[in-house]
């Protein structure tokens, strides 16, 4: 029986590379981004370079119930590998920014990505296997001032995935959370209305290496995986030193990084 993934946020960055190393090991994709254009791209790119099908759905992931939404229009059909990748960023102080904006960062970072793994699970622990890889981001490990909003959904999505890890234990299925530091995705120029804001390109890796790194460590079943020794370095800092100072550094950082621009 052919393997069946499913892949949001496919039409760039991480997504577009973790969706071309499942094909290269034969999986069936569903593809799902807001963007049909690129979607449709990508799609005709894979399949001009595997044997394989490849579905697209064209959806807002911060709409409600679009987790339901996804699952009907693959007729439920049983999901083998999820990957949760979709996201995006906001900078700004959180008494300045957008509500609207941030209320849909919400909905794709934690809603829409918590019920996605929920319809998907049941089906994955009656057959006995299956992975899940959720994206989360080094920004899990302590507190972002100018980035909040953000930094606390990627702090939920790293603390919800490695409780679920651990409740699935001898279930043949695993769930990881993929915590990469600064990538060169199209996330940089999303993290604000106005581009030139937080371009961030210290300690900068690129989609293809962090996608191979995750990748491997879904393949593997870890509960989390932080690409790059210095992002492992930075991770530990908020355990080392008193959260206030942990939030001290985060905020020069940005600081720093909106300077430069």
């Amino acid at each position: 029986m052919t393997k069946k993934a499913l892949v949001t946020g496919a039409a760039s960055g991480l997504g577009y590379e973790l969706a071309f190393l499942l094909a290269k090991d034969n999986y069936s994709l569903f593809l799902v981004d807001i963007d049909a254009v690129r979607l449709e791209k990508v799609k005709t790119e894979i399949q001009d370079n595997f044997k394989i099908e490849v579905f697209t759905i064209v959806k807002d992931l911060s709409r409600k119930n679009v987790a339901q939404e996804i699952m009907d229009d693959i007729n439920n059909q049983p999901v083998d590998v999820l990957i949760n990748n979709a996201g995006f960023g906001l900078f700004g102080s959180f008494v300045d920014t957008d509500w609207e904006r941030e209320s849909e960062m919400l909905h794709v970072h934690i809603l829409t990505t918590t019920h996605l793994t929920k319809l998907v699970l049941e089906g994955m622990v009656k057959r006995g296997s299956g992975k899940i890889l959720n994206m989360s981001s080094l920004a899990a490990f302590q507190p972002g001032p100018l980035m909040s909003i953000y930094y606390a959904s990627k702090g939920y999505m790293l603390s919800f995935s490695e409780a679920i890890a651990n409740e699935l234990k001898g279930t043949g299925v695993t769930v990881t959370a993929l915590c990469p530091g600064p990538t060169k995705t199209a996330f940089q120029k999303t993290v604000s209305s106005d581009t030139r804001d937080n371009r961030i390109t210290f300690n900068m890796a690129s989609a293809k290496s962090v996608a191979l790194y995750g990748y491997n460590a879904m393949l593997r079943g870890k509960s989390y995986a932080i690409p790059g020794s210095f992002n492992k370095f930075l991770a530990v800092i908020p355990r080392l030193v008193t959260r206030k100072a942990a939030t001290s550094i985060v905020r020069k950082i940005q600081e720093k990084n909106r300077e430069k621009e």
